[in-house]
């Protein structure tokens, strides 16, 4: 039987961007708006998003050549491509640089009209998206012109599937974003609303964390991905490189 699931699969979440910056700026100041300066998609590492990608590319290369990831799927986000870009330039992926395959369904969550509000622009700007969010929750509610969890998840269930036709058996290595580690996490391993709720309410992923599943073959019919480490920053402490853990979303839109 044709193994159609990755050998491994590692899913990052982008270093930290300049937008997370701009966020607690604009929450510490009680500002209504966070200033990144142009559109979600071209927002760039920070300095230190930069450190955080090459070191995590570093432990990456510190493993066996046959054991580090041989395919990399990249959301096409600034923040994200960077990341990607700056792990295989230390070392962390055997493939070519113009293998980084960028894939639209791994982008960020859409925010809508909800885009660079704080949590304090919503309320005095938008008051009845916040009541709605407050009544179908984040899992359901979707605000005018972007995307609730599930719009993620539906856009998710498609790149499995796309990886698990092409990438059977590989090593595949995935930069993305905070609520698509999530959602994937949900679809994975087969979670429920209130399960991945559960998880997210403990705590943001920080950035340039690992998350990792390895394929388990001894499961028979159900054998699949099985988690091996979530929200991992030993590779950052290892380096001496600090650990950040902001949202990308405004605080409460996520």
């Amino acid at each position: 039987m044709t193994q159609r699931w990755p050998s491994r699969l590692w899913v990052i979440r982008h270093g930290e961007s300049s937008g997370n910056v701009a966020r607690d700026t604009a929450h510490a100041a009680r500002l209504t708006h966070i200033d990144t300066g142009g559109r979600d998609v071209d927002v760039p590492l920070s300095g230190l998003g930069e450190q955080q990608s090459r070191a995590l590319g570093r432990w990456f290369a510190e493993m066996p050549k046959d054991q580090r990831p041989n395919v990399v799927l990249t959301s096409p986000y600034r923040r994200a491509l960077q990341t990607a870009t700056l792990i295989h330039g230390a070392g962390g992926a055997c493939v070519n640089p113009a293998d980084l395959i960028q894939d639209e369904r791994l982008r960020e969550k859409e925010f809508g009209v909800l885009d660079r509000l704080t949590r304090y622009g919503i309320e005095q700007h938008l008051p009845d998206q916040a009541e709605f969010r407050r009544i179908l929750g984040k899992f359901y509610y979707r605000p005018p012109g972007g995307e609730s969890w599930c719009d993620v998840i539906l856009r998710l269930r498609s790149a499995l599937d796309t990886i698990s036709l092409h990438h059977g058996g590989a090593r595949v290595l995935i930069v993305a974003h905070q609520v698509v580690v999530l959602c994937l996490r949900y679809l994975l391993e087969k979670m429920t609303e209130d399960q991945i709720l559960r998880i997210d309410a403990e705590g943001d992923v920080a950035n340039c964390a690992v998350t990792e599943y390895a394929f388990d073959h001894c499961r028979g019919n159900a054998a699949g991905m099985v988690l091996q480490a979530y929200n991992f920053v030993v590779p950052l402490q290892e380096q001496g490189t600090q650990v950040t853990a902001e949202p990308d979303a405004p605080m409460g839109a996520r």
